[in-house]
């Protein structure tokens, strides 16, 4: 079978004030990279509301809708902002992933990517922060669970920063395991390792600034791997973030573009242990445009490389 690739224009609409690291550069240098991949290409539907409040209040929802400005840019705090085409690029997000995990767990493809922005892993139940609005991936697992009647889910999120709003939006989901790996000290300042959930279905994997590949690999050997074969998710959500690369600027690790190839085979071969490979992976960060064109590429191929 195959990688479906989803994505929309949409993700270029929503235009970030001059110099803001989460720019439409990011979603232009990530497909061109992506551009000559033998991938089925599907257009990210429109989220409805109903999906978004499998994790989000009607109110909060409501209150982002006014606040959207006919032009320009509507702070909501000082990293993240509402423009005229955020909301349309976030609802699309959340309905990239809806139809990933729609594609993957129906058996049409064996796995897929969401090449979207902005990212969602931030968003908490009735805040945005951190660039998100809504949480995608919180959002997919849910659906998973609810709509699709799956019994157990993993999202495994190794952005650099810590997804402090999927860890909100599962804390109490039993049937959901949060595994995050992510610089410590960094913003947003959560995902210590004694925040476990109210289930023991949290696991935080702080780095120190600085932290190597090699320390990676052991840590997700020993650690992750086999709190994954324990769970044995009937499907893998990936919180795809490629700033933990060496270039990045908004932080200090020390990844290379062949970790996140590891990396990706790794969970893939987990996958396909576990639930017959089924994997869905959401674009989080990356703000060097390099690095997550080349990082992204990477992964994208060893997913296709899985799905044969």
């Amino acid at each position: 079978m195959a990688t479906a690739l989803i994505t929309h224009d949409a993700a270029r609409g929503h235009v970030t004030p001059q110099g803001h690291p989460e720019r439409v550069a990011r979603i232009e240098h990530l497909l061109a990279a992506l551009a000559e991949f033998d991938l089925l290409r599907v257009r990210s539907p429109l989220a409805e509301d109903a999906e978004i409040e499998r994790c989000h209040p009607p109110a909060y929802i409501g209150s982002l809708e006014s606040h959207v400005p006919a032009r320009g840019f509507h702070p909501i705090d000082g990293d993240t902002y509402l423009t005229p085409g955020a909301l349309d690029a976030a609802r699309r997000g959340v309905g990239g992933v809806l139809k990933a995990v729609e594609m993957v767990v129906g058996g049409e493809v064996d796995n897929a990517f969401c090449a979207m922005r902005p990212p969602g892993h931030h968003a908490e139940r009735a805040t945005a922060k951190g660039f998100c609005f809504f949480g995608n991936a919180a959002i997919g697992a849910k659906y998973a669970l609810d709509a699709l009647g799956l019994a157990r889910v993993a999202v495994v999120d190794f952005d650099v920063h810590h997804g402090n709003g999927t860890q909100d939006l599962l804390w109490h989901e039993r049937r959901a395991l949060t595994v995050t790996s992510h610089q410590s000290p960094l913003w947003p300042g959560s995902g210590a390792a004694q925040e476990t959930g109210a289930h023991d279905n949290v696991m935080n994997l702080p780095l120190a600034p600085g932290t190597g590949g090699a320390e990676m690999r052991a840590l997700y050997t020993d650690r992750v791997f086999p709190r994954l074969r324990r769970f044995r998710p009937e499907l893998i959500i990936l919180s795809a973030g490629f700033d933990a690369h060496a270039r990045d600027p908004l932080a200090n690790l020390n990844w290379q573009t062949e970790d996140f190839t590891w990396l990706t085979e790794q969970l893939c071969a987990v996958a396909a242990e576990v639930c017959g490979g089924r994997v869905v992976s959401t674009l989080e960060g990356g703000y060097d445009l390099q690095a997550l064109s080349e990082s992204g590429a990477a992964h994208v191929a060893a997913l296709m490389e899985a799905g044969r």
